[in-house]
């Protein structure tokens, strides 16, 4: 008796779907290169501007500074969260509804205007009287206001990541620590927040990258940041289509590296999970070329 022969099925949505994508790639890459409106040469020459290399590196620093005092205050929060005291459970929750609730560009205004409310900040002890006194606008100038204002507001959401985190660890591990006299500190140091960050870390690579993205609301308040350094240079020549083009090569590119970073950092942490060592990103890229037509062979 002869051997059967296995065709494929074909699948002739996947084969139009992807005549489809490539006939839309090709039309909008040939709009972008022929149309003479985006002004490539002029864009490649403002790429490296000092002024636009200026505003990436304070948009870089104020990226930093926020996911580092937001991700600090939200674990702060989030152990509030789970705390037995249900005080701290309160104010953590009425926390995290008001700084989610209300927009972020509200934030970043009222805090910029803070002035308005408190005229000067002092501290006065009853034997030695006031012992000091500032301003406030001496101190909230707009770029730490644009730090507290995003900071508070972005704590709101790492403060949900991180109690996921904490909420992901079996309850039995926390109550065998008790069991052996562990306080509660050293139960959340030791077994719990390690591994919650296998957990954590996604969402925080997530919530950094679009928080990058995020400090362009800066540009409301005067912060010399990535996209009000565009701005500046386009109020003067004009050349608004050009410097849009710079920021959003300058945004594409830092989001690639953290995106990188981020997934090397997931391997890290979720190294625990599979019985072998995880494979290179690249490795990985170049298996899922050719993914699409194992999986046609397979499918019978």
């Amino acid at each position: 008796m002869d051997a059967l022969t296995v065709v494929p099925r074909r699948n002739y949505a996947i084969w139009i779907g992807t005549v489809v994508v490539l006939v839309l790639a090709a039309l909008i890459l040939k709009a972008f290169a022929s149309n003479p409106a985006f002004a490539w040469g002029t864009a490649w020459g403002y790429m490296f501007h000092p002024s636009i290399l200026r505003g990436l590196g304070n948009t870089l620093l104020l990226t930093v500074l926020i996911m580092s005092a937001a991700t600090l205050i939200g674990t702060a929060v989030a152990i509030m969260r789970v705390s037995p005291s249900p005080i701290l459970r309160t104010f953590a929750g009425v926390y995290v509804w008001f700084f989610r609730g209300v927009p972020s560009l509200i934030q970043l205004i009222f805090w910029f205007n803070l002035s308005l409310l408190v005229r000067e900040v002092s501290l006065n002890l009853p034997v030695f009287g006031e012992v000091f006194s500032v301003r406030t606008n001496d101190f909230m100038t707009p770029f730490f206001s644009a730090v507290v204002a995003l900071a508070l507001c972005e704590a709101g959401y790492m403060a949900e990541i991180i109690r996921a985190g904490i909420k992901s660890v079996p309850s039995g591990q926390a109550e065998a620590a008790r069991a052996l006299g562990m306080p509660y500190r050293k139960i959340l140091r030791q077994i719990i927040l390690p591994q919650a960050m296998r957990f954590v870390v996604p969402p925080t690579g997530n919530e950094a990258i679009n928080l990058l993205k995020m400090t362009s609301l800066v540009t409301f308040i005067a912060v010399d940041d990535l996209f009000y350094s565009a701005q500046s240079i386009y109020a003067r020549t004009f050349e608004t289509i050009p410097l849009l083009i710079v920021v959003a090569v300058w945004y594409l590119a830092v989001v690639s590296i953290m995106s990188v970073g981020q997934f090397y950092i997931e391997r890290y942490f979720g190294r625990s999970d599979s019985g072998h060592e995880p494979e290179a990103l690249l490795s990985i890229v170049s298996r899922g070329l050719f993914l699409g037509r194992k999986k046609e062979r397979d499918n019978v």
